[in-house]
């Protein structure tokens, strides 16, 4: 099979770099994080998004690439062989970050190329611990926040954002073949695949189904959310960032009444700035 090429990883330090967004609901490495912490989360970001990119390009070679890679991260950067992997793979390996989660990230990214559809909404949980979880578990490491009562939260955390994140991208994931809304919930609602791709905007089922996952979402960040609490300072703020962005993707969801067709519901800036400050303050959102 002959490869195709395909992009490097986002660079590590940009210059003139200030932050990097993950999905438009949170801030992934703002300028006011130290800079070597604010280095490790850039290369969180470079080594999920280049994942992420390469699971989701509609690749030919996916598999065969996504092989490559976890030979790399098992092999380690200095015999890293997919192009400008290396230099990501070294920045994460001389902070000390764990491997087993890089390489839940390569295994969820070629489960997407044979699994399209979840049955249940645990179904779907099952696949955000591949894809969302060892993101957040990347990043306590990266800001030294690891232990075994903050992983379990930032799970909660994560998973939800992956919900979130599916609830926003319906229409674009069903015209790449992937619908990620349980299809339990779905039928029993009398919602066909057919709505997701050609409806103008969502209908009474679809709105209900979308309203009952944002539900559920919602819950799971608030069960995370002592996260914030646990942590000081710029940790703090940074994780706070995280959940509001969660939070502040919901309400955006609600005031377009779950329409995810007609538009894609996102927050602004104000609504995440006022929930982060507000999550800060309290150390878990209610």
């Amino acid at each position: 099979m002959t490869r195709q090429a395909v992009p490097p990883p986002p660079a590590v330090s940009p210059a003139g770099l200030t932050e990097l967004r993950h999905g438009e609901n949170f801030t992934v490495a703002a300028a006011w994080i130290p800079r070597r912490e604010r280095r490790l989360l850039l290369a969180v970001y470079a080594y999920s998004r280049f994942v992420d990119e390469v699971g989701d390009g509609g690749r030919g070679d996916a598999l065969e690439l996504l092989d490559a890679i976890e030979h790399d991260v098992r092999a380690g950067a200095d015999q890293a062989a997919v192009p400008g992997l290396r230099p990501v793979l070294a920045e994460l390996e001389g902070g000390g970050l764990p491997r087993e989660p890089l390489l839940d990230l390569v295994e969820a990214n070629r489960r997407d190329q044979h699994v399209h559809r979840y049955e249940t909404f645990e179904d779907l949980l099952g696949y955000c611990r591949l894809s969302a979880d060892p993101v957040g578990r990347l990043v306590l490491a990266a800001i030294d926040a690891s232990s075994p009562v903050t992983r379990p939260l930032s799970d909660a955390v994560c998973s939800a954002l992956q919900v979130v994140e599916h609830l926003q991208d319906v229409r674009e994931d069903a015209r790449m073949g992937r619908i990620y809304l349980p299809l339990a919930d779905l039928e029993a609602e009398g919602v066909s695949e057919a709505e997701l791709l050609d409806a103008p905007k969502a209908g009474r089922g679809l709105r209900r189904v979308i309203a009952l996952e944002a539900a559920r979402a919602r819950s799971m960040l608030v069960t995370g959310s002592p996260l914030v609490g646990m942590l000081r300072g710029w940790r703090r703020a940074a994780v706070a960032g995280y959940v509001a962005g969660g939070l502040a993707a919901i309400s955006a969801l609600a005031a377009a009444d779950y329409d995810v067709l007609g538009a894609r519901p996102q927050p602004g800036k104000g609504a995440r700035a006022f929930e982060t400050a507000r999550l800060a303050v309290r150390g878990r959102a209610r």
